[in-house]
């Protein structure tokens, strides 16, 4: 019998996913949507994206006014980024973490006035992009010989410095070798070591798995940079065949295999790997299948009696719309319900299976008079189901499935015909919120209890959603730095802040940060729900705290008053508060000055009030100006002066 085994680490990687993820948003939120290059190597997934509105352009000048372009996760140049500033078109970045890191680092080197290495495929976007990154000082090499050709053709002067990065799924095997091809001990080159951890588990997971099996099949694009170096890894090991679905299996010679092992690239969704082992299998079952099956044996078949519980084999004869009549081998005619096909009361047997078909029944009630056995798909579905459930608790699986119904306590998502039960607390929701919202969406869980004799299943959205949220935690420590822009969903307010979703990890806009001016609650600025643009002010990565700023510069009212007021102006000013020991005029929206009690008029004012009330316009005199501590004083009494000044001098002039 084939062993078909399907390596643990195969299919999407973390950056892949979040851009695809990311593609799907805009399409909700955008009305126009175009990716910069395909999002991924997957014509599969692209199809898709497109017939769901998302265009391909390759370049800034094909986007159409207002349309929203996704950064796919390879990366752009610079140059890209400002032709995009230039447009004015919203965009999502959707660039790999991993990817901007080695852009920051090449940057950084480029500034410095280093020399830049880049082991890679020099025609591949993501190399293309960090070469955009680079200025042109920079070389590109694919393997351990260009590497050596550049060292012999090119003198470069001897202190100056070199810094070594790989595109993120280069072959790992290679970049070993390259590392050991370096001159040594040479301080004035650093290599950083660049190729995505993902990538170095699946490279090294295809290299075992290719070492034990007869044959490998690796799925993904066929212009796929890192599914190409998996099947490289593989073919040095053993007989291996590049594939992009499972339709081109049939076209393989698969003889004289006794272990196949699969494995798939960054680019390949979990559904295609899927169907790949399916169909594997039942090429393989069939190949197994004795096909001789003569008269006499199929004559004893059809007498055989079959039991209540039994499970059997039917091909669907007919349908209608209560039943599906199916042909069991035997003396008997098959009926299998509606209910036993399904429970999902919209839909007709025809919705759910075909004449010709070939199902795996459970024998529930036999009448051996009238010659008829009722039979049940969704038992056996249920059994197959709970074996994938007890797998899946096995190997801390993430299944994905729709809640059903709401029930005391929780939830029931059905996956493969089993109900599994996901309590309140395991649902990702807030304490005490209604369940009811979780109904027909679809959900991701792993299984946390199986009890086999009862056939009862316990999940947790929860523990799926926390691990996405240390994922997408993990990527953010890895980029984030001080002064770094992100947009971001505000998720909740408190009398003291905001706090904003930058994905998968909250940071806080405290309420002075929000406006220049004094308000009272963040809601006055933002609301739940918005997207704001903010930027880093404070990290403390031990504690998990992330500080935002989201006020600008170029509004702080305190610069235009700075530009435009000087000591000296006489201007009109509006009476926003009163205390004791004067009044509050605001200048200008965010910048108020105090008139002192002594500078409200030219007499002894014993009570504020007596003099200015709230609301009340008055004109004064700008008498000191103090930006650093934010203190202005202003005058009536200068200007009452000024007046008696005035009148004093006319008179002098009239004697």
């Amino acid at each position: 019998m084939t062993q078909i085994i399907v390596a643990k680490s195969a299919g999407f990687c973390f950056g892949v996913d979040r851009a695809v993820k990311l593609c799907y948003q805009a399409l909700e939120k955008y009305s126009s949507v175009a990716t910069l290059g395909p999002i991924i190597h997957n014509q599969n997934v692209v199809d898709d994206l497109t017939r769901k509105g998302a265009r391909i352009v390759n370049s800034i000048s094909e986007l159409h006014p207002g349309e929203c372009v996704i950064i796919r996760s390879h990366g752009v140049s610079a140059e890209v980024y400002q032709q995009l500033k230039q447009a004015g078109n919203p965009y999502v970045d959707a660039t790999c973490p991993f990817v901007a890191k080695i852009h920051r680092i090449v940057e950084k080197h480029t500034k410095d006035g280093d020399f830049v290495l880049i082991a890679g495929d020099e025609k591949h976007p993501e190399v293309e992009a960090i070469v955009g990154h680079c200025k042109d000082n920079c070389f590109v090499f694919e393997s351990e010989e260009g590497l050596n050709n550049f060292f012999q053709k090119n003198l470069l002067n001897p202190n100056k410095k070199l810094a070594i990065v790989a595109q993120t799924t280069y072959n790992i095997l290679v970049w070993e070798k390259c590392l050991r091809a370096l001159p040594k001990d040479n301080p004035n080159i650093m290599v950083y070591d660049t190729i995505c951890h993902a990538t170095q588990v699946r490279q090294s997971d295809a290299d075992k798995l290719s070492r034990k099996s007869d044959l490998m099949i690796i799925v993904g694009g066929r212009h796929s940079s890192n599914t190409v170096k998996l099947y490289h890894v593989c073919n040095r090991n053993c007989r291996s065949y590049h594939i992009e679905n499972s339709d081109e299996l049939y076209t393989l010679d698969l003889n004289n295999a006794e272990k196949i092992g699969i494995t798939a690239g960054a680019s390949t969704p979990a559904h295609i790997i899927k169907e790949v082992q399916q169909t594997m299998t039942e090429i393989m079952d069939n190949n197994n299948v004795e096909e001789d099956i003569n008269f006499a044996e199929a004559l004893d078949q059809s007498f055989k009696k079959i039991h209540t519980g039994e499970k059997v084999k039917g091909i669907v004869c007919s349908l209608n719309n209560t039943e599906a009549i199916v042909d069991v081998g035997t003396k008997h005619t098959g009926y299998v319900p509606l209910n036993e096909l399904t429970d999902d009361p919209s839909k007709k047997p025809a919705d759910v299976v075909s004449v010709g078909d070939e199902l795996d029944l459970i024998v529930t009630k036999i009448n051996d008079q009238e010659g008829i056995v009722t039979l049940s798909k969704k038992k056996v579905d249920e059994m197959k189901g709970f074996e994938e459930i007890i797998k899946a608790k096995e190997e801390g699986t993430v299944l994905e499935g729709t809640v059903n119904a709401s029930v005391k306590g929780g939830v029931i998502i059905t996956y493969a015909g089993v109900r599994v039960f996901i309590p309140a607390s395991q649902s990702g929701l807030p304490r005490g919120a209604e369940t009811d919202s979780l109904v027909k969406t679809q959900q991701r869980f792993i299984i946390l209890e199986v009890n086999e004799h009862r056939r009862r299943a316990v999940g947790s959205i929860k523990a799926v959603l926390k691990a996405e949220k240390d994922a997408a935690r993990e990527a953010f420590w890895e980029t984030a730095e001080v002064g770094k822009t992100y947009k971001g969903e505000v998720k909740s307010l408190t009398s003291y802040g905001a706090f904003v979703d930058l994905g998968g990890i909250d940071g806080m806009v405290h309420i002075s940060e929000l406006s220049w001016k004094r308000i009272k609650h963040p809601s006055e600025v933002v609301n739940v729900g918005d997207y704001i643009e903010v930027y880093i002010k404070e990290l403390d990565k031990e504690n998990n705290r992330i500080s935002l700023g989201y006020k600008k510069q170029e509004d702080n009212p305190w610069e235009k008053f700075k530009a435009n007021y000087k000591i000296g102006d006489v201007i009109p000013v509006t009476i926003v508060s009163i205390t004791p020991f004067g009044a509050f005029a605001q200048i200008i929206d965010g910048v108020d000055g105090l008139i002192h009690i002594s500078q409200l008029a030219d007499k002894r004012v014993e009570n504020v009030k007596d003099i200015v009330s709230i609301g009340d316009t008055v004109n004064v005199k700008i008498i000191d100006i103090d930006i650093e501590n934010k203190r202005i004083s202003i005058s009536m009494r200068a200007l009452l002066e000024n007046n008696d000044e005035d009148t004093e001098e006319v008179a002098d002039e009239e004697e």
